[in-house]
């Protein structure tokens, strides 16, 4: 098994609303706000290829959104879902299966593209099963307020119409050797694949921890439907990361791509740095 980051690009969202109750005189030391409030963060995926199978967990926010839509996000960098597969020898045709640790646009815009005239969405992996928590694609056909607009019809939709929708029911898994952990402080039945490499496992941890910085337990998002279940849901990952030396992958740290955490007098911290081409 050999596994590849996938840098999607990068955008921005409110400081404030990243670090919820935690003061901006603290945030800021660790992920400066430009004038508007505004922090860098990375849209960081991942690819696992295992014999025939090349499984691409999550794909950013995609291309196909209009210039209004982009504005809010402020897009940037020259990385992108097809330069990365590229440089690793891939193409989006190559992929087998897109897993979606959850259906926000950040996460699986990338999903679907315009056809070559405009006239129609497609799957951008034409060859891919598409794998979707049963209870989250539920979540996200009769959306709550809170989530309605992370929820886009045209990167949700159009997966289903082709036909390579597979649903995963809770203790099923998409590959016999790789582990799904579940959290639902966020949003409803994200997952979290645990990939084994390299004599320890990697964790992909989405929107649980989204930052190294967010590893503290306070540190929890403002976008989260129930931030008091992502407290319990951090600190369970982050003891597990400590007692199995997991390696933490982070899906929009803008400067550090993974690190595994130990125990302190003061809590769980992070330890050392990963690349996972170093690995």
């Amino acid at each position: 098994m050999q596994l590849y980051t996938i840098n999607t690009g990068y955008f921005k969202l409110d400081g404030g609303a990243m670090f919820g109750v935690v003061p901006k005189n603290i945030w800021h030391k660790l992920n400066p706000a430009d004038d508007n409030n505004m922090i860098r963060l990375a849209m960081r995926c991942l690819l696992i290829q295992d014999g025939k199978r090349l499984i691409l967990i999550d794909n950013g926010i995609g291309e196909k959104q209009d210039e209004k839509f982009f504005s809010y996000y402020f897009l940037h960098g020259d990385d992108s879902l097809e330069k990365s597969l590229m440089l690793h020898g891939f193409s989006c045709d190559d992929i087998t299966d897109v897993v979606l640790s959850h259906l926000h646009f950040d996460h699986c815009g990338g999903s679907i593209k315009w056809n070559s005239d405009k006239t129609m969405f497609q799957t951008t992996f034409k060859n891919a099963c598409y794998w979707v928590d049963e209870t989250h694609w539920a979540e996200s056909q009769a959306p709550n307020a809170r989530e309605k607009a992370s929820f886009l019809r045209d990167n949700i939709l159009p997966i289903n119409e082709s036909g390579q929708l597979r649903l995963l029911k809770q203790g099923e898994l998409f590959h016999s050797e790789i582990d799904i952990l579940y959290s639902n402080g966020h949003t409803q039945s994200m997952i979290h694949p645990i990939i084994p490499y390299k004599n320890t496992k990697v964790i992909y941890l989405a929107d649980v921890i989204p930052t190294m910085a967010h590893i503290p337990t306070p540190y929890v998002m403002g976008y989260d439907v129930r931030p008091l279940d992502t407290m319990v849901e951090k600190q369970r990952i982050l003891k597990l990361a400590v007692e199995s030396n997991y390696v933490l992958f982070f899906e929009h740290d803008p400067f550090n791509e993974a690190c595994t955490v130990h125990q302190t007098e003061k809590g769980i911290k992070q330890n050392e740095l990963i690349k996972i081409a170093e690995m």
